[in-house]
């Protein structure tokens, strides 16, 4: 099949999203592997101990996939389809069979070890030293050492765990989709946000299309999903508790039940990773996992899981005296429960700090956030953001496409932004991924290619698309993961952008940039009523800062809680014990839940990221990262955020290392080159206000 018939074939230009069909997927994916197949036995025969020998053939040998599968994989998140997942199912196999049969080339392998140990290596540069040491390492990880029948074992272990994750992620947007609450009397809507009714009365006219009378907004009938859109203002804001409880006790046992449920897939999943750890000779699979990680070892994360939750615990105990006093001051007098806690933290939260999110959203219209977002870019990083209209291929309208220049002129790199919520078809949450990455093909520089996805509330009838101020948060965090995919200098795929960033460094950029949310000129720029145009009221902006700490133990705790679940389950748990899953969290729980969870709750059922994404034994890259990102932003502090060419110098200095540098060096290095010194927890917990 040739590229003209078959988009997934093409090998230049930008991917032709609107063309790719199900029906394409497993004939490019054949044909790729199939060809990387022939070209990796000709590359065997022709390797040789120096850079161009070895990593100069497998990156043309890698490149391909660029187009055959990436789109795939990118459109299985953001356009999902029973018949693309059917595709994606069937190719998935090859995918992960052909990467292990490159990991597992034994000539390649010996080639690479010769030259570490051999006389070209010392006429390598940093970077390329770097990646040979990496890829050395990828291939022990992938069990090139193993003898054959262990290997084969090993094998069948990676095509197992590949196809539980897809499963495990399936499950939970089918589970997420397949519950709903119609809520069809007045009364029982009854303080409801504008935004929330008009969500919800959306939701149940795209249930409903053949209803003789729609929804609207004022009257319903509106729909509530476990969609996170509607199910956390739902939470926060129905006064009904019998409501709350039912949505509530949904949402914590997703994917737990009938033919949906992940229970099992969850003790397979980890038993197929201790067994593979085994295998490759560690204790247990949080030791592979470090491997590849910025953490020492498993003790220094378990140092920072307590110092962060010893500074977290009283304070959270405070926060929930806090909410059983407003509740009982406004005559509540029942038991304060888990479908309480979101519903009251807001009451007192509009007490303490007089507004809602439905006052603050009519300043935040998207475009205008995204041309602050822009500005600030610009300010920070010498950097112009353009959209681009013709000649992009886009998988839905809603899409945007830009590119990035640099202050000359010069065209750096590019980026797609899908920004709202589709739930019917894109998976839940917010993310970045590469479509293309930075290298160069026959003398010629490709430019990297960024997807910037969110899942932020869609324009509603007539009213533009209103953010509240975590969706802006969360764009910024996303356009912080773009810019280190971006705006890198390095050449080497292996290393350019995210590439070998070890992964629990990969957040300090995206968290990073959040702090610029509460950066008086930054926020400000942003914001302009999309009615009137005036910009966001100065009261409206210090009560914004004011809550920025709102509950900060609490939420430390909730993050903490899934990090050392994670942890545990990866490195003491049995998965052929008494002792199960679900008994951990509830141990964990004791220490970093003031209120214990039900006894019926199975979170871990739709914990996507670590049993059908990458952060498995690395969930506590979020505050390993957050740690690094708040010093980051101490720099900008010190320099002084009033003065803009202070701010400009830093910002230029965070662009040439961390964003630059990207896995061409040890995080480390690059931290302390940005900040003259090692990372420190302090501004953290200053941030925080949990400095005791």
């Amino acid at each position: 099949m040739s590229a003209l018939s078959n988009p997934l074939l093409a090998s230049s230009g930008l991917p032709d999203f609107a063309a790719i069909l199900p029906k394409h997927v497993l004939p490019a994916v054949e044909q790729t592997v199939t060809q990387a197949l022939e070209h990796l036995a000709t590359i065997e025969t022709q390797l040789q101990p120096t850079w161009a020998g070895t990593m100069g053939l497998i990156e043309d040998l890698e490149r391909p996939f660029e187009y055959a599968w990436k789109p795939v994989g990118h459109l299985f998140g953001v356009h999902n389809s029973p018949e693309l997942r059917t595709a994606y199912d069937i190719a998935m196999p090859k995918i992960v069979e052909f990467s292990l049969r490159v990991r597992q080339s034994e000539p390649l392998y010996k080639a690479l070890v010769a030259l570490k140990d051999g006389p070209e290596w010392d006429k390598l540069n940093g970077p390329q030293q770097r990646i040979i040491i990496d890829r050395i390492k990828d291939a022990e990880l992938a069990g090139i050492g193993l003898p054959v029948e262990q290997r084969a074992r090993f094998n069948e272990i990676e095509q197992e765990l590949s196809k539980l994750g897809s499963e495990f992620s399936n499950h939970v947007l089918d589970a997420t989709k397949a519950f709903s609450l119609d809520v069809t009397e007045a009364r029982d809507a009854e303080g409801w946000p504008s935004s929330l009714r008009q969500l919800a009365a959306q939701a149940w006219n795209k249930a409903n299309k053949e209803a003789a009378t729609p929804a609207t907004p004022e009257t319903g009938p509106w729909r509530i999903t476990l969609e996170v859109a509607l199910f956390t203002p739902f939470m926060e804001h129905c006064r009904i508790r019998e409501l709350r409880e039912e949505l509530y006790r949904a949402f914590v046992t997703r994917a737990s039940s009938g033919q949906l449920d992940n229970t099992h897939l969850i003790t397979k999943i980890l038993a197929l990773r201790k067994e593979k750890a085994t295998l490759l000779g560690y204790p247990h699979f949080a030791a592979v996992s470090l491997m590849r990680k910025m953490a020492p070892s498993v003790d220094a994360i378990q140092a920072m899981f307590e110092q962060l939750r010893t500074a977290s615990w009283q304070p959270a105990q405070q926060d929930l005296k806090d909410l059983e006093a407003i509740k009982t001051r406004r005559g509540d007098a029942t038991p304060l429960a888990l479908w309480d806690i979101a519903f009251w933290a807001e009451r007192l939260r509009e007490e303490r700090y007089a507004y809602t999110d439905d006052e603050v959203r009519p300043y935040f219209p998207f475009e205008r956030v995204l041309n602050g977002l822009f500005d600030l870019l610009s300010r920070l990083f010498n950097i112009t953001v353009t959209q681009v209209t013709e000649g992009v291929s886009l998988w839905n309208s809603d899409v945007r496409f830009y590119h990035v220049n640099d202050a000359s002129g010069e065209h750096l790199a590019s980026f797609y932004l899908d920004p709202y919520s589709r739930p019917e078809n894109k998976r839940p949450g917010a993310w970045m991924d590469d479509c293309l990455g930075r290298r160069r093909i026959n003398g010629q520089l490709q430019k990297p290619i960024a997807h910037l996805v969110c899942n932020q509330t869609p324009p509603v009838g007539d009213k533009p698309a209103l953010m509240t101020f975590r969706e802006v948060e969360t764009l910024f965090h996303e356009m912080g993961h773009g810019l280190q995919h971006m705006l890198t200098t390095i050449d080497y795929p292996d290393a350019a952008g995210i590439s070998g960033v070890e992964w629990d460094a990969v957040e300090l950029p995206s968290q990073f940039m959040e702090n610029w949310c509460y950066h008086r000129p930054t926020l400000m720029g942003m914001t302009a009523h999309y009615q009137t145009g005036e910009p966001l009221p100065e009261a409206l902006y210090e009560k914004i800062c004011a809550a920025k700490n709102y509950r900060v133990a609490s939420m430390m705790l909730r993050q903490l809680q899934f990090g050392m679940v994670d942890m545990e389950l990866h490195t003491t748990f049995d998965p052929a014990g008494e002792e199960t899953v679900f008994d951990v969290h509830r141990r964990i729980a004791e220490r970093t839940s003031v209120l214990p969870p039900l006894p019926e709750d199975r979170f871990l059922c739709a914990f996507s990221h670590i049993f059908g994404g990458g952060y498995a034994a690395g969930y506590y890259s979020y505050k390993w990262a957050e740690i690094l990102s708040a010093d980051a932003f101490g720099a900008f502090e010190d320099a002084g955020l009033d003065d803009p060419a202070a701010v400009t110098a830093t910002g230029l200095r965070f662009r040439n290392t961390v964003l630059s540098l990207g896995g061409s060096r040890h995080p480390l290095e690059v931290f302390r080159e940005f900040r003259g010194r090692d990372p420190q927890v302090e501004p953290l917990l200053r941030h925080a206000g949990l400095l005791h």
